[in-house]
């Protein structure tokens, strides 16, 4: 079933984007109401989140973002099989020069990237010129891990590590220069790797790892928001300065600084 789905993604990156986007729109619209128990996990974060919206607003949300999820997976047949032109034309970054210039001058990078729906589309994209070092956890479906693994290495000298690896191997490639550390933070490990501090208000179990990494590799932080594009015009990667007095030394406060960048953006 497996090698199905990866050859109807093949056969599926051919089209013009924006036929792939109706494609997946049309998808998340039909598992909002087919997943029942992921409807109702997304109804309940937004509820915890957006307080002040009407059970209306958030069920538009809640549709919407299905339908982005969708699109995020159908779309992958795109960065899995699409050339480098192609990518490089239908994924715009800005601010990739602070980037650059960070790297010119020996200095690590860290590249903060929450959870959005198309992180794996930066993540290709942002290959076809710099290199990286990331962290990824493993999957169930063996087949699906060889295809994401592929998406997320095939252009340049990428390094990555399994999370069951650890991280020094990856702050130790990270010192050793010229590349980024694709950073990903992560959902609730529980309480023994993870410290408590509020997102959306609500306290929650958040792994502090962005400013541990920071400081073993003597890293610069700079954010990386990715974004859909309505219609399947593209997509946008859009990259901050780098994080002035970070990391602090006040782990806690790091962390609640990571959650409140995050918060922003959503």
């Amino acid at each position: 079933m497996s090698h199905l789905v990866v050859a109807f993604l093949w056969l599926l990156h051919w089209l013009p984007l924006p036929v792939q986007a109706a494609v997946g729109n049309a998808l998340g619209w039909l598992l909002y109401w087919l997943v029942a128990p992921r409807r109702r996990v997304t109804l309940t974060n937004l509820r915890l989140c957006f307080p002040d919206l009407s059970e209306a607003e958030r069920a538009r949300l809640a549709r919407r973002h299905f339908m982005c999820v969708a699109r995020s997976f159908l779309e992958r047949g795109l960065l899995w099989f699409g050339s480098r032109e192609r990518i490089r034309r239908l994924v715009e970054v800005e601010g990739m020069e602070a980037v650059h210039g960070l790297l010119d001058a020996g200095t690590p990078v860290i590249l903060l990237v929450p959870h959005f729906c198309a992180l794996d589309t930066a993540a290709t994209r942002l290959a076809t010129e710099v290199n990286s070092v990331s962290i990824y956890s493993s999957q169930k479906n063996k087949v699906l891990e060889k295809w994401l693994f592929h998406g997320r290495s095939r252009f340049g000298d990428q390094f990555l590590l399994s999370r069951q690896e650890g991280v020094r191997g990856a702050v130790k490639k990270l010192r050793e220069g010229g590349r980024i550390f694709y950073y990903l933070p992560d959902m609730d490990f529980g309480p023994r790797d993870s410290i408590f501090v509020p997102f959306f208000g609500v306290p929650a179990a958040t792994v502090p790892g962005l400013p541990r990494i920071a400081r073993m590799a003597r890293a610069k932080v700079v954010s990386a928001i990715v974004r859909m594009k309505p219609w399947g015009r593209g997509y946008t990667v859009r990259i901050s300065a780098p994080w002035e007095n970070f990391p602090s030394g006040d782990e806690a406060a790091d962390t609640l600084r990571m959650n409140q960048a995050i918060e922003r953006e959503v």
